[in-house]
């Protein structure tokens, strides 16, 4: 297929037919992939190193083709034969995978899901009737993400939008643009893998309503190579944005990938941050938080959205917390939701499941998961909320240096508890900052009783006042399915050293802004 006709693939209503496109990896992005694909009559050929089982059986009922092979080093020989003329790889596949070297070799183009998504986007109509398809809100950055996209989500429905989360929450893009009820607004969550396929420069590239970078820190370098590269990445999530550039005052990278990106005449730079917001920003005053972008008189006046105190009933009080909240409120109203019906999102909003829930408190020590914090930023967030703490921590670094984050903190710690098989790199920085501190370590080679170990030696060292605090700064899969199982176990492993289900003997503490 010549480029030109590649470049004219931009609806799902044009002709797809026929076309030869082979998908890199079968997990729940390249099955949805593979799926659209098959729906629009092409032909489709996914190649993965390993298959599900259930997926394997219903790209056969969907008429797609499945090569499996254990080593993808080489391509395989019914891929060659197979000659695809659009390669479209799931966010898995590193940039320097030897299939994507080789599909890159031939000149054949490739494609994430999300340049797939945007192409196809216009196959059901809004249901509220405006024309055109579903507008785009656009949320990256190292920590904050899925948070930050439930909440604009929720605050987008509570104004009466039909709205979907979806993207690298959890629902593929693919997904939401072909349920037949249709969405008048897509809330999609970025990775930086996702955002490194596509394509920015192209006529018809993604050209989000408002969009956001919440932060940059070291993370996933191993994936990218480097945090230039990696930051690189992040920024594309700015390119063509039409409305709003939503922005990290406090993080100048974000300011400075707003300053150099190619936006639509008319977009807005809208700054965020716990600080007094100037004119265009959100920002906190007198511990009332505030809009200074979406009103008339924005160099006088602000519009109050909720305050610390209402948030810290409900929970949402840490500081990072705040910040997701108030980027979310940023790109909320941006889509001209009012600011009641946010205050009124924001009293009933909980936070998922392992983000700094709150487990146990029993004889003055909290018990807190915060197993999301895969990464240094994350955990030094979820650290700076507690005062005094007994740090479970450890994992798979991802090529990060941790030496810093515990440089941070070692006036706040108790002692620590390493877990994960990434260790030396740890050891190494308590060494070197905190040779005093009690470090304890739970065997690397240990699997089930990971968890009961941890916690039996975190409560050793705990006191009246503590908080043991499972922020890993790294993430799970060594000795764990994911985050949300190294969660569950935590919460399981607390419960049963504390015994059972007791009644607590006083209040959960909350995290505070201030």
């Amino acid at each position: 297929m010549s480029a030109e006709r590649l470049a004219g693939l931009t609806s799902w209503h044009a002709d797809w037919r026929g076309l030869r496109v082979a998908v890199y990896g079968l997990g729940v992005t390249g099955f949805s992939v593979a799926d659209t694909l098959a729906e629009l009559g092409a032909e489709v050929l996914v190649v993965a190193a390993k298959a599900d089982g259930e997926r394997a059986m219903l790209l056969e009922v969907i008429g797609a083709e499945l090569v499996e092979q254990a080593d993808l080093s080489t391509p395989p020989e019914r891929l060659t034969a197979f000659d695809p003329e659009l390669v479209i790889v799931s966010p898995g596949f590193h940039w320097d995978h030897p299939l994507l070297l080789w599909t890159q070799e031939r000149g054949t183009a490739v494609w994430g899901d999300i340049e797939l998504a945007w192409r196809l986007r216009d196959k059901v109509a809004r249901p509220d009737g405006a024309e055109g398809p579903a507008d785009w809100i656009c949320v990256t950055g190292t920590n904050g993400k899925t948070t930050t996209v439930q909440l604009t989500a929720t605050m987008l429905l509570a104004g009466g939008h039909r709205v979907a989360p979806c993207g690298n929450i959890g629902v593929p893009v693919l997904d939401a643009i072909r349920d037949p009820e249709g969405f008048d607004v897509l809330v999609v969550e970025l990775s930086s893998y996702q955002l490194h396929w596509v394509n920015r420069n192209e006529e018809g590239a993604l050209s989000p309503f408002s969009a956001a970078c919440l932060n940059i820190a070291d993370d996933h370098l191993d994936w990218h190579g480097s945090l230039e590269a990696y930051t690189a990445a992040k920024a594309k999530v700015y390119d063509n944005t039409r409305v709003a550039c939503v922005y990290n005052r406090a993080d100048k990278a974000t300011l400075r990938m707003v300053e150099e990106a190619e936006v639509v005449e008319g977009a807005r730079a809208i700054g965020f941050g716990l600080d007094v917001p100037g004119p265009s920003d959100f920002g906190i005053v007198e511990g009332i938080l505030c809009d200074r972008a979406f009103l008339e008189d924005r160099f006088t006046s602000a519009l109050e959205l909720t305050t610390l105190d209402e948030l810290r009933e409900a929970g949402l009080a840490a500081p990072h917390v705040v910040a997701n909240i108030l980027a979310a409120s940023a790109l909320a109203r941006s889509y001209g939701v009012e600011p009641q019906t946010i205050r009124d999102v924001l009293t009933a909003f909980r936070l998922d499941a392992h983000r700094i829930e709150v487990v146990r408190v029993v004889g003055g020590v909290s018990w807190v998961d915060d197993s999301k914090a895969t990464n240094p930023h994350a955990a030094d967030a979820s650290l700076r909320a507690y005062p005094s703490v007994v740090w479970v921590l450890g994992g798979l670094l991802k090529g990060v240096d941790i030496d810093a984050l515990v440089a941070a903190h070692v006036e706040r710690l108790r002692g620590a508890v390493l877990i994960g098989v990434d260790r030396e790199a740890v050891l190494a920085a308590f060494r070197r900052h905190a040779p005093e501190l009690p470090v304890l370590e739970v065997d690397a080679d240990e699997t089930e009783g990971v968890m009961p170990t941890a916690v039996r030696l975190a409560g050793g060292l705990a006191r009246e006042g503590d908080t043991v605090l499972l922020a890993p700064a790294a993430a799970s899969m060594d000795q764990f399915a994911d985050y949300a199982e190294r969660g569950r176990l935590f919460q399981a492993a607390v419960n049963e050293f504390l015994g059972g289900e007791a009644d607590d003997d006083q209040p959960a503490s909350r995290p505070d802004a201030d």
